[in-house]
């Protein structure tokens, strides 16, 4: 999701929900305590020079019961953020504690939640880095011109 879709949707709910991969809701009194931006350099297996660059939000939650972040609130600080750091409208990626570490999340909406889903790794250079493309794996006897009799003892 970009910086102006999640714009939008603030614009049209009551409140705010963010749910995990698994399900789950994060806790109703989370905190959104960052908003940033975070670009990353880097070289990948192929010797490719890269750059990437994110509109971050961490969410956090704490035993503060009391708070409840609202959807004005939450552009309140994406405003601010995108006076104070130029934002392009960038996609956007939400950390937030799991019970051992980070998890970082790609960011969408069902209409009532903002969905918390997976991000994947993949090499970057695949032509590049030595591993063989996976192969088409058929039947030989769906093979064109392929023909068996079982008499013969070749299937």
């Amino acid at each position: 999701m970009k910086l102006s879709e999640i714009k939008n949707h603030l614009k049209g709910i009551s409140k705010i929900g963010f749910q995990l991969p698994n399900g789950n809701l994060v806790a109703s009194h989370f905190h959104v305590t960052e908003v940033g931006k975070i670009t990353k350099d880097f070289i990948d297996c192929g010797g490719k020079v890269r750059s990437e660059t994110v509109i971050n939000f961490q969410l956090w939650e704490e035993n503060d019961y009391d708070h409840r972040l609202h959807p004005e609130k939450l552009m309140n600080i994406i405003e601010l953020s995108e006076k104070m750091f130029k934002f392009d409208d960038l996609e956007i990626e939400v950390e937030y504690q799991g019970k051992e570490t980070i998890g970082k999340y790609n960011l969408d909406f069902d209409g009532t939640n903002f969905l918390l889903t997976s991000k994947l790794t993949a090499c970057l250079a695949i032509d590049a880095c030595g591993i063989p493309a996976e192969k088409t794996k058929i039947k030989i006897s769906e093979a064109v011109g392929y023909s068996c009799d079982p008499s013969i003892g070749c299937c």
